[in-house]
């Protein structure tokens, strides 16, 4: 695989201007869909630089997606404090919506890692993607209530061994939901899939070339 080309930039956000991280495939991109990935809770060192989410942006990148990656509030050189959420869904919204402006013909694939999958989850409800895809996400993080059921093709990667987010709190909450998600489980795989990241890798490819 042609890596892609990457550009560091700014995005407007709501608190702010939001450091971000665009990487476009070779020829710009095939897929019709653009990708934006969110990285784990800010206050315990998550960035865009994570490697679950630099996984997930080659995974989107190798399906001919471009993608953005960028640093929530308070985080790296984005603008702005820490809101629990609230305010991270509306930088979510805001690196979609720079999305939308740069390829306007795009359909939307989103995804998260831990706390960015809850805030993920919460952001679909207004962004509407056309997939979505949740890697350990931080259910028990993030205040949920209010947040409806994913309405598009949506898939969740959770490790057994988990030892920051409880997979079986994941996966009650998972049952719960309206449309159930394609659920792939990692036996033996903890939180930061440590050792796992190609498999991840190649499940998310798996799901996009299936329900997207």
């Amino acid at each position: 695989m042609t890596l892609p080309g990457s550009e560091r930039l700014f995005i407007p956000g709501p608190a702010g201007r939001l450091e971000a991280l665009v990487e476009t495939p070779v020829g710009g991109g095939t897929a019709g869909a653009f990708g934006v990935v969110c990285h784990p809770h800010p206050l315990y060192g998550g960035t865009l630089e994570n490697k679950v989410v630099y996984t997930l942006a080659r995974a989107f990148s190798s399906c001919g997606a471009p993608v953005i990656r960028f640093n929530f509030r308070g985080v790296g050189t984005s603008e702005g404090r820490y809101d629990e959420g609230r305010g991270e869904t509306l930088d979510t919204l805001a690196a979609i919506a720079y999305g939308q402006s740069r390829w306007p013909a795009a359909v939307l694939w989103l995804a998260g890692f831990s706390f960015g999958g809850a805030v993920a989850v919460r952001a679909a409800a207004t962004a509407l993607p056309r997939a979505l895809v949740l890697v350990a996400p931080g259910i028990t993080r993030v205040a949920m209530d209010g947040a409806p059921s994913p309405r598009c093709p949506w898939m969740v990667a959770q490790g057994d061994a988990d030892e920051v987010i409880e997979p079986a709190a994941v996966l009650q909450w998972a049952a719960r939901q309206q449309t159930p998600p394609v659920l792939r489980t990692f036996p033996g795989a903890g939180h930061f899939f440590h050792g796992r990241l190609h498999e991840l890798r190649e499940a998310v490819v798996q799901f996009l070339n299936q329900a997207a």
